[in-house]
């Protein structure tokens, strides 16, 4: 039996789980939040050091906003200082990353989208116009199906750094798996 969309959504609330044997093969993946300075380089970062400490180096990892709000005359603010300072913490450079617009055209590139929270799931289904093979999905939904925090407001950044981190994980155990 082929499942529907709507049927997705059910199956991801109720087992957080179901990407074991719903997706196909991940070889780049896009790490969504609203700015692109706190959460989603993050987990860009994370998930880079993350596949590399396993030596996979196939799939291509890159992160993206869904609000110009930090990207001015077409430059991009600079990772948030306290999320930066996080990562440096926990031995993890992220360069210097600034701030990049999620665009329509990136969903033919990308085989998933990983969003931060409810919010970014919303605008990333409008900015590409739905998501008809199903490549958007909530990092949360890899551990416990919940929102990634925003430190910009909760100003927890390492909380929000453990919940990317452990999230990441999960992805990449499934990554291994393929």
């Amino acid at each position: 039996m082929e499942l529907r969309p709507l049927e997705f959504l059910i199956v991801d609330i109720l087992t957080f789980n179901v990407y074991n044997y719903i997706m196909e093969k991940i070889e780049s993946i896009m790490f969504v939040c609203h700015g692109n300075i706190c959460r989603s380089p993050t987990a860009e970062f994370v998930m880079k050091d993350i596949l590399a400490k396993r030596k996979i180096t196939s799939v291509q990892i890159s992160s993206a906003a869904v609000s110009s709000e930090e990207i001015f005359n077409g430059t991009g603010n600079p990772v948030y200082p306290p999320a930066k300072a996080v990562l440096l913490r926990h031995g993890i450079d992220c360069g210097n990353k600034r701030a990049v617009l999620l665009k329509k055209s990136d969903y033919d590139k990308y085989s998933l989208f990983a969003v931060m929270d409810s919010s970014n799931l919303k605008n990333a289904i409008d900015i590409f116009g739905g998501d008809p093979h199903n490549k958007i999905k909530k990092l949360g939904c890899f551990t416990n199906g919940k929102n990634i925090s925003d430190p910009w407001y909760t100003r927890d950044f390492e909380t929000a750094f453990k919940d990317i981190e452990n999230n990441c994980i999960a992805l990449a155990d499934i990554i291994a798996k393929q």
